[in-house]
């Protein structure tokens, strides 16, 4: 299972990624849509970092992500902050038991994987119905070029004193795909390390396929931009991250 193993290790891995950059990027949606928003839903939550920062901000926050060991660490470290955060571990895919929600995210890459069209579509449906009318919807995917140029067939390694890994970026039979070969050793003391071993599976679409899913949907007003910005992301741009962000009409 993803992430079983992966989690104790998961923040250390993620010390530099742009929390606050994601937690700003969505307080700078709210005030550009002019909605009033006050509950949040958090779809891929993580460990919580960015569901943290929400409720810190006096929002009334769901954190839901389908690895429980993710979702035990962000239920520790609320606690630890006196946070009170309702953690759900659900499937994306078949999401229940939300509804009349002022807004929901997915950033990190969480949308990339949902690697077929279909499942993809099933995402954005529930997406759509655990909503109210007038709800914002916002996430994040990689770029096409970048999975293209910076991931696919690429090799990442680090090794710090309690931990390393290897990770090979395998390139899929579709444009888009990739297969994430992980492999980690971790520190149990007396200079003994375990192995473990996992497969992540993602795959990236054109802008205008997601376009097409929201819309079919039933968002509307579906707007774009890359790498955290809000201006409007031209198609010619190369960039790391694209940002969708839509409304549910009533």
């Amino acid at each position: 299972m993803l992430y079983q193993n992966l989690a104790h290790l998961y923040d250390r891995l993620m010390e530099h990624a742009p929390y606050d950059q994601w937690y700003e990027f969505t307080e700078s949606i709210i005030k550009r849509e002019s909605q009033e928003v006050n509950s949040i839903v958090d779809l891929g939550c993580g460990t919580g970092e960015v569901t943290l920062k929400l409720a810190k901000a006096g929002y009334n926050v769901v954190g839901i992500d389908y690895s429980q060991e993710m979702l035990a660490h962000a239920a520790e470290k609320a606690q630890q902050e006196k946070q009170s955060i309702t953690w759900l571990k659900q499937d994306l895919r078949s999401l229940e038991g939300l509804s009349n929600v002022d807004l929901a995210i997915s950033y990190c890459d969480v949308i990339n994987y949902i690697p077929e069209k279909a499942d993809l579509q099933k995402v954005f449906s529930n997406v759509w119905e655990l909503l109210k009318p007038g709800g914002i919807f916002i996430f994040d995917v990689h770029d096409l070029g970048y999975v293209k140029t910076s991931l696919q067939g690429k090799t990442f390694a680090d090794v710090d004193d309690d931990y390393s890994y290897i990770w090979f970026c395998d390139q899929g039979d579709y444009e888009g795909e990739m297969y994430h070969h992980l492999t980690f050793y971790s520190s149990i003391g007396d200079n003994k390390f375990l192995r473990f071993d996992e497969l992540h599976h993602q795959r990236t679409f054109s802008k205008e396929v997601y376009e097409q899913l929201l819309e079919a949907a039933g968002f509307q007003t579906v707007k774009t931009s890359c790498d955290f910005s809000l201006k409007k992301m031209k198609d010619n741009k190369s960039a790391e991250r694209i940002f969708f962000w839509s409304v549910k009409k009533g």
